[in-house]
């Protein structure tokens, strides 16, 4: 059954709906890969087969009574852990939560079920999803299945490296600083961070803020677009949702990439560091797309002073999330949390308020560049898969990080401005580990996003520089 783990999910999708692939056959082979792989590479973690059996088994039988199939019928899907999944152990990669089984499935995750996906098992994250590498004292550490040395990535990585080795067709991740995008890029698959309040999610700490956002992991752009069909909606409870057709998801446009005015920066003009090897890599990838737009020009929008914005934001946010935690369990909690609430409360109100006003004028310099563009192109990360015995690296392209998220502002500076933006592979890096890059999309653009991202996922399948070959799941296999 190893073949099916290697479909499509809108192959396998296609498949089910005519009758022609059992979704029973799709569960157990993703199962028999996960029996198979997961030792190695820990990125599934609680799972919940008798349950996936039983909507599995009815899924096939909705098939053969002729019923309205939805747009995710019988697909396995995985679940990252911080989302609640009711009967299923989730613990948000923290003791403090070590034993809890939701009651209840969170929203987003039943209106996956709704949209006939099979929930299979949660995904390794670090603790409250804080950091770029997927380690917490629950399960351990996830394992990049390219390199079992090396990092995953985070904080979806336990997701990237399930959808990356076949275990699952499709994941789901959450994106703060990048948490969807870092571990695409070293895993070698496709993350999608969608415009703020697309995925609506009812229980935002904070009511208005670009930060956290829930997406899709797949190993294909058109997979990452219909699992959308199942995440997208609007929902009251959450302030920056608002109306929008998930179903649109189900087809993309065709794009002409010719037609299209793009911009590429490897560094936002010096203000995001970026290692030796990835600037090479990215350059190289830059040189390979030159042909393939009607505008291709290096340009970055103004952004001075935008790393101590992020910094004071991110405080804020961590603040509304987790200061009763610090405050009564700090010896338990990651270093990187305690670290941010520590930050945080070193601060003022005048201090949030001068970020929030930053950022307000970062914002518009942001529209403005991208005034006349169509999508932006940058590195998917700042440096390379680190080794998990190194961790989160000290210095980046020569510069001293000041914290932890300073490697991250490739991606967080995104982030900020809200656009959505997907992460698609794109050749080896200096490591020869897989390297991707970051496009992004106008403001609200999603639909149009990942309809261009298609075309270009497309054009570079006939680049052999921009190829990424799958993990060899023979190293990975106990």
């Amino acid at each position: 059954m190893s073949e099916l783990c290697q479909l499509s999910a809108v192959e396998a999708r296609r498949l089910i709906g005519v009758g022609e692939l059992s979704p029973v056959a799709l569960l157990e082979a993703c199962i028999e890969r996960i029996e198979a792989v997961n030792p190695a590479v820990n990125a599934v973690v609680a799972t919940d087969y008798a349950r996936a059996r039983e909507d599995a088994a009815a899924a096939e039988r909705a098939v053969r009574d002729g019923a309205e199939l939805g747009p995710l019928h019988g697909l396995p899907v995985g679940i990252k852990d911080l989302n609640a999944t009711a009967g299923l152990r989730t613990t948000y990669g923290s003791l403090l939560h070590a034993d809890h089984v939701p009651d209840a499935d969170e929203a987003l995750v039943a209106r996956l079920r709704a949209a006939g996906a099979i929930v299979v098992a949660k995904t390794n994250t670090p603790e409250f999803g804080s950091g770029s590498n997927t380690t917490n004292k629950v399960y351990g550490s996830t394992r990049n299945p390219y390199d079992l040395d090396r990092t995953s990535g985070g904080s979806s990585g336990g997701s990237a490296a399930a959808v990356s080795t076949g275990m699952l067709p499709l994941a789901h991740g959450s994106d703060t600083f990048g948490s969807l995008r870092n571990p695409a890029t070293w895993c070698g698959v496709v993350g999608f961070r969608p415009t703020p309040g697309l995925v609506a999610r009812e229980n935002r700490a904070l009511n208005y803020t670009h930060f956290s956002v829930q997406g899709p992991m797949a190993r294909n752009v058109g997979d990452a677009a219909l699992m959308m069909t199942g995440l997208a909606a609007d929902d009251p409870r959450d302030a920056m949702s608002g109306p929008c057709d998930p179903a649109s998801f189900a087809s993309l446009e065709t794009v002409d990439l010719s037609r299209l005015k793009v911009a590429w920066s490897v560094d936002f003009d010096g203000e995001a560091p970026v290692d030796d090897g990835i600037r090479d890599s990215f350059k190289a990838c830059a040189g390979a797309l030159a042909g393939l737009f009607g505008g291709f020009t290096e340009a970055s929008p103004p952004v001075p002073g935008i790393r101590d914005v992020l910094w004071t934001l991110r405080c804020l946010y961590y603040l509304a999330n987790h200061a009763e935690r610090v405050r009564d369990h700090a010896d338990v909690l990651s270093p990187t949390i305690v670290a941010n609430v520590e930050a945080g409360l070193g601060m003022s109100l005048a201090d949030a308020g001068a970020a929030e006003k930053a950022w307000s004028r970062l914002h518009a310099g942001f529209q403005a560049f991208f005034a006349d563009l169509d999508l932006f192109i940058l590195p998917g990360n700042a440096v390379g898969a680190f080794r998990l015995e190194d961790g989160i690296p000290k210095t980046v392209g020569g510069r001293v990080m000041e914290n932890y998220v300073d490697a991250s502002l490739v991606r967080s500076i995104v982030t900020l401005m809200g656009h959505p933006v997907i992460a698609i592979p794109c050749g080896t890096d200096h490591l020869g580990l897989p390297f991707g890059v970051q496009v992004v999309g106008k403001w609200r653009g999603d639909h149009q996003l990942l309809s261009a991202a298609a075309a270009l996922e497309a054009a570079l399948a006939g680049i052999p520089s921009c190829a990424v070959a799958p993990p060899d799941l023979e190293k990975l296999r106990t």
